[in-house]
């Protein structure tokens, strides 16, 4: 089979290193790719935000399967364009993929059927009094505010008092995040430990697929400003086999029926980003794509061949398919991003030692915002290089993981220090 993978991060490196380990896949052609992904799969420079360019692409290459890494191309509706044409593809509707695409529809989704998540409201620029105001209903801070678009990873602020949540209302609603934060969302702070489940559907069938669990905030401690995600490690301890049943009998089975008797059949990945507490799980978003960089801990400990489920969720056939079994090591990744991150990162600075690194026992290297400048891998993103490693004990994963780090070579480059430190407390 020939494989289409749309993308040019960690997460489509990911997707491609371990569907290059099936026997099923003759040819990988990655758009646009990054030199990481160029060691295993054709790469073409073909934009992933570029819908019409994608799918000539896929005209041309007819792959068997598509496979869609970012949300931008799913809400821009590449899965309906390519389903026209025949091609089928892991990955929603553009109406499906509403439940990232727009927090205040998943949280009006949620609420029409009951899936537990954080008490809100919605609001635009005319209503910044209104919102202002709906503060005073909670019992104090901290508040989240959230962007209701696409923001990138980071259109979620927490903050910490009255006068700082006015602020970032002001400054959401007059524009900080674009078209994205035209309307916001005020939720209540939901306090416990954050988890990501993630869970294959074809519609109509969903099938739990793995836990993870992400840091968010750039330092350690989980400190400072959210990001698209500083590491992550699996499996999380928080996400045991009742609670991972839970998830599934109480939020994602629901939301697979509802997004079907709503006319938005949901196919794909279906990642929910959960808080848990001793009430048990709420839902803090959806998300319409795997995780990044939860996908590298995910694939990295994937024992069967996962191409055959994400081909029944492109074209039916997935009630029946038992759960994909896992390797028993850990799973842990090190985001390395540019000094910066997550505001304007420093980039084109050489990184050396990407080989010596991926020597240490257990540790791949997944390349998320690199170049290629002549014989150099350079920097070329905010998020730059995911070093992934498994190991027979979590803290053997941790400590291979910065082994690793330790042996790259790159000045610009930093990265928390503390990843899975929830787990290992434990």
């Amino acid at each position: 089979m020939k494989i289409l993978i749309v993308g040019g991060g960690g997460r489509e490196h990911a997707l491609a290193w371990r569907l290059k380990q099936s026997s099923r896949v003759t040819e990988i052609v990655v758009a646009p790719g990054n030199p990481g992904i160029s060691t295993l799969a054709r790469c073409e420079n073909v934009a992933a935000d570029d819908v019409a360019a994608l799918v000539a692409l896929a005209r041309l290459e007819r792959p068997n399967l598509v496979i869609v890494g970012p949300e931008a191309p799913l809400v821009a509706g590449l899965a309906d364009k390519l389903r026209q044409i025949d091609i089928p593809v892991f990955g929603p509707s553009a109406r499906a993929a509403m439940l990232e695409g727009s927090k205040g529809f998943s949280k009006d989704f949620m609420a029409r059927y009951g899936i537990p998540t954080a008490r809100y409201r919605r609001f635009t620029a005319e209503q910044s009094a209104d919102a202002k105001a709906y503060l005073e209903t909670f019992d104090g801070p901290p508040y989240v505010l959230k962007a209701d678009g696409l923001a990138a990873g980071k259109g979620v602020v927490i903050v910490e008092s009255v006068a700082e949540a006015h602020a970032e209302i002001d400054a959401m609603l007059g524009g900080k995040f674009g078209a994205a934060s035209a309307s916001i969302v005020i939720e209540e702070f939901m306090r416990g430990e954050e988890a990501s489940f993630f869970a294959l559907c074809d519609g109509e069938t969903a099938v739990a697929l793995a836990g993870a669990q992400d840091h968010k905030r750039v330092g350690e401690g989980d400190t400072g400003p959210n990001t698209g995600g500083m590491g992550a490690y699996s499996p999380a301890p928080i996400l045991d086999a009742a609670m991972q049943q839970r998830v599934m009998d109480e939020i994602v089975t629901p939301t697979v029926a509802g997004m079907m008797k709503d006319g938005r059949p949901y196919r794909g990945v279906l990642f929910v980003g959960l808080m848990i507490d001793a009430n048990g799980p709420r839902v803090v978003e959806y998300n319409v794509r795997f995780g990044d960089p939860e996908c590298q801990v995910i694939m990295a400990r994937l024992k069967d061949d996962p191409l055959p489920q994400l081909l029944a969720c492109a074209t039916g056939g997935l009630a029946g398919c038992k759960r994909l079994e896992r390797f028993s090591d850990p799973a842990v990744a090190v985001v390395m991003a540019g000094a910066g991150y997550p505001g304007e990162p420093k980039k084109g600075g050489v990184i050396g030692g990407l080989e010596e690194a991926g020597k240490v026992e257990g540790v791949t290297v997944f390349h998320a915002g690199t170049a290629r400048q002549g014989d150099d891998i350079v920097a070329n993103g905010g998020r730059v290089l995911n070093v992934t490693a498994t190991g027979p004990t979590l803290q053997d994963a941790v400590t291979r993981a910065y082994q690793a780090v330790d042996l790259i070579d790159w000045p610009d480059g930093f990265c928390r220090r503390d990843i899975a430190w929830r787990a290992l407390r434990r």
